[in-house]
């Protein structure tokens, strides 16, 4: 190994143990509810039925609520009503509601984190859109259990929340720097404080013992071509591309440039399916709002 290369591979090692830092100096700010930990738990043990891992999620109302709410959308298009969370486990499966859990809980805790210098409503509809987008790139390319998608989408920014509110001075910088420079945020992120929000939301996803798959494509979703083969890592990628198409349609031929070529190789589309996801993703953006976001009865 060249000297240029072990120095990359230094400096990366050292950025990501800053992420897990800033994250575990803030445990109490950014831990998920008693729910998650039990619910998670009891998927993993065969021991465990249905019924009883619905028994815990309904002991939270609000929570219970907000998953009914997601199960009988658009999003899935079940035919017949959920109308009980024992129900949901049996429909959606197991490990598919667990990760809506993370989800839900995870949107919830991070609403609560004073953040000035973020629009919080384009934050989260970025998030939502893309996690949108994330399950539609998935069923276009036959991937099984396409739910994992859609959590790993709404969940890859996270990252910026915790520094924005931990850094407000060095966020201002980066923002400025980003702008000024054209640069993408998580490299402008690294320049100035030497880690990113993908790191720091790998660093989430590992303390709240989410699955690999998730962990990775929120990980990795600047840098798909990273981690092998991982195509969660490289959907995601795709997706908060796309978003940030829908979002600023002037903006597509540089957006499209810092997209990564292996991504669209793995996922197995081409640019042209671009418009069609984007087409089909919006309808389902205006009901995600109102079922999982902050400001959401």
């Amino acid at each position: 190994m060249n000297s240029m290369v072990q120095n990359d591979l230094q400096d990366e090692e050292a950025a990501e143990a800053a992420a897990v830092e800033l994250v575990k100096h803030n445990v109490k700010l950014v831990s998920l509810p008693h729910v998650c930990i039990r619910v998670n738990m009891m998927v993993d043990d065969p021991d465990f039925t249905a019924q009883e891992v619905g028994t815990v999620i309904a002991q939270d109302a609000s929570l219970s609520a907000r998953l009914l709410r997601i199960a009988n959308s658009a999003l899935y298009g079940f035919r017949s009503k959920i109308d009980t969370i024992s129900r949901a486990v049996t429909v959606i499966g197991q490990r598919e509601l667990r990760d809506l859990v993370f989800a839900v809980s995870a949107v919830k805790t991070f609403s609560s984190i004073p953040v000035d210098l973020a629009n919080m409503a384009s934050f989260w509809r970025h998030s939502l859109f893309t996690g949108i987008v994330s399950k539609l790139l998935a069923k276009r390319c036959n991937v099984l259990h396409t739910e994992r998608l859609f959590v790993a989408g709404l969940l890859h920014d996270l990252g910026q929340l915790l520094i924005y509110h931990k850094h407000p001075d060095a966020s201002q910088r980066i923002l400025r720097r980003s702008e000024a420079m054209d640069e993408p945020l998580f490299l402008s992120e690294r320049h100035l404080i030497h880690y990113d929000h993908a790191m720091v939301g790998g660093a989430l996803a590992t303390m709240w013992d989410l699955p690999d798959t998730l962990r990775l494509a929120i990980r990795y979703h600047h840098e798909p071509e990273k981690v092998d083969q991982c195509l969660e890592a490289s959907v995601v990628h795709l997706a908060n591309m796309i978003s940030r198409i829908a979002e600023y349609p002037d903006q597509r031929e540089r957006l499209m440039q810092q997209t990564s070529p292996q991504a669209w190789s793995l996922v197995g589309l081409k640019e042209s399916a671009i418009d069609s996801i984007i087409q089909d993703a919006h309808p389902l953006l205006f009901e995600g709002l109102a079922m999982i976001m902050p400001n959401a009865n």
